[in-house]
């Protein structure tokens, strides 16, 4: 190998250098604490998209903290085939569970009506069904039942005449129903609605509970399912439809806790078991009200009510401070993120962390794979064919596939974010080195080469600036797509996304929402200037030629 030849080897060694590493620039590198187990594991708790849920798991970790538990929280874990799988496989070890929703959603179990209708039968067959098929445990009953209610503005139940869930199913063809996804599928839902009570609108379209309510009272749809114990009821002066032909369930609340936990901690177990039978409806329905009319802060909201019951610290004295609307109703947007700043910081390196990791996985997997179907471009296609079927996936759906061979947290979530970046890298670099400069390409073969110092020396340096285009395309996509990773436990920026949309609370969106967005540019921005960097040298030297042409003409004036 002639002098000539090594420095062209050594070039493009420090080209495929710096191709593997770009995107360690988007993120430091991930702590120990998240790539190992850790032997101490905390309590994982759980809770399921909306208010009460939330709440109710604050309430759980908060009171497990005060008996000197160590609790890892997961928020917003997602719908109850997500929630309950994760207990199942001992991923989570607890979140709040209704008894209807075990018994119908769950078990899919049907009951004669006079079992049905007593709370008491009901969570006594779901308990032991529950043992029995899936060895996880219900505790005692929160106190409150929180059933589905079917509501319409009064301007509608007075124009329709609505009373009962029977005078809608007689009107259903004149309206528009704005459903939550799970409800729709449910079949203590739509489904059985449409059995019972033959239940047809004129249109159902799926709504994120946190929209729900407001798009009822715009007029967008004319029905919507709540619960009972909604602060928002009362607050959109809703008409609750009376079930008439008692096609619901009890929904008593309770904790559902995992195998392990009841086997490994009982007394974390005895710990949540306190919190049984001390709360009612009317109670809940001011705390939840506090959480998503008043916009009162979930955390501070358990506190005190855990406070009021007796459980933990000193109760809150009546007209003080702790009784008043939080801050993030009385000061503006910039001061709320001012004060969540450190949380905000702590969310956008999680996020970093999966998007960098994830990206370079792809990286590492994808690039080789595109210079490898270049020697064989007979499968190529079809290889990267099937690379873009993962990217008609659904993200949510993607990341919910992982949750029974990975659990929740952060390994199925950057399993998921890795599958989503192969393909535009994969694409752009299989692209890049296919189509470089055939003159290029013809005049090394004239100098001898064989195919793969080619590849090396000429295809690859040359491909450069498109394969650093399908790496940003990737990282742009990951950012996106992280923030779902909020659903299964992996924290990040869709944390306060999830919550702020389960709360109806804009500025908690927001605060997860911009930050992404700022994050996405700036690793778009900084993969833009790896790309100038490993281009080609007279790609970099056209580069700065047209820049400097550019600014010559814009401070040359006119003659």
């Amino acid at each position: 190998m002639n002098a000539t030849q090594r420095r062209a080897r050594m070039r493009a060694t420090q080209r495929i250098g710096a191709l593997m590493i770009a995107t360690t620039m988007t993120g430091g590198i991930m702590p120990a604490a998240l790539a190992a187990q850790r032997e101490d594991r905390p309590v994982v708790v759980a809770s399921k998209p909306f208010g009460e849920s939330y709440l109710l798991a604050e309430m759980f970790s908060q009171l497990l903290e005060s008996r000197g538990f160590k609790v890892d929280r997961k928020p917003g874990l997602g719908a109850t085939e997500i929630a309950f799988g994760a207990l199942r496989t001992d991923a989570i070890d607890a979140y709040p569970e209704y008894t209807g929703t075990g018994l119908i959603a769950i078990l899919h179990d049907t009951l004669p009506d006079s079992v049905a209708a007593d709370p008491r039968a009901v969570f006594a067959h779901v308990a032991r069904r529950f043992a029995d098929l899936y060895h996880v445990r219900w505790l005692p009953p929160l106190g409150f039942q929180n059933t589905y209610a079917i509501a319409v503005t009064r301007s509608t139940a007075s124009r329709y005449h609505l009373r009962t869930l029977s005078d809608l199913a007689r009107e259903g063809s004149h309206l528009t129903a704005g459903f939550t996804a799970d409800f729709i599928g449910r079949n203590d839902g739509l489904v059985g609605l449409s059995r019972v009570y033959g239940l047809k609108p004129r249109a159902v379209r799926p709504l994120a509970p946190a929209v729900k309510y407001q798009a009822l009272a715009s007029g967008a749809v004319d029905v919507i399912d709540g619960y009972s114990t909604d602060g928002l009821l009362a607050r959109y002066d809703l008409v609750t439809l009376i079930d008439d032909k008692h096609f619901f369930p009890p929904y008593e609340a309770a904790a559902l806790v995992s195998n392990r936990l009841d086997r490994e901690a009982p007394g974390a177990v005895a710990a949540l078991a306190l919190l049984s039978g001390r709360l009612d409806e009317r109670t809940m329905r001011q705390l939840n009200r506090r959480v998503e009319v008043d916009g009162e802060d979930v955390k501070k909201v358990a506190s005190d009510e855990l406070a009021a019951l007796g459980l933990t610290g000193t109760p809150p004295e009546r007209g003080s401070v702790q009784g008043a609307p939080s801050g993030q109703q009385q000061s503006g947007f910039l001061r709320y993120l001012w004060d969540r700043r450190a949380t905000i910081w702590a969310l956008t390196v999680r996020h970093l962390e999966l998007v960098a990791f994830a990206l370079l996985a792809a990286v590492i997997i994808a690039v080789p794979l595109g210079l490898a179907l270049e020697r064989t471009r007979r499968i190529a296609e079809p290889t990267i064919g099937g690379l873009g079927v993962l990217q008609t996936i659904p993200s949510i759906a993607l990341l919910a596939f992982m949750i029974p061979l990975l659990g929740v947290g952060v390994a199925p979530a950057l399993v998921a974010l890795w599958l989503y970046a192969l393909y535009p890298i994969a694409r752009g670099t299989y692209t890049g080195v296919r189509d470089a400069d055939p003159d290029a390409v013809a005049a090394a073969e004239a100098l001898g080469t064989t195919p793969t110092q080619r590849l090396l020396w000429v295809r690859l340096p040359l491909a450069a600036p498109v394969i650093m285009a399908g790496i940003r395309t990737a990282a742009v996509i990951t950012v996106g797509a992280a923030t779902l990773a909020a659903f299964i436990g992996a924290g990040g920026l869709g944390e306060p996304i999830v919550a702020g949309l389960a709360l109806a609370d804009t500025r908690m969106i927001l605060s997860g929402a911009l930050p992404a967005a700022v994050l996405a540019l700036a690793v778009d921005g900084v993969l833009a200037i790896v790309e100038r960097l490993v281009a080609p040298a007279h790609r970099r030297k056209r580069f700065w030629r047209t820049r400097t042409e550019g600014l010559d003409r814009a401070v040359t004036p006119a003659v």
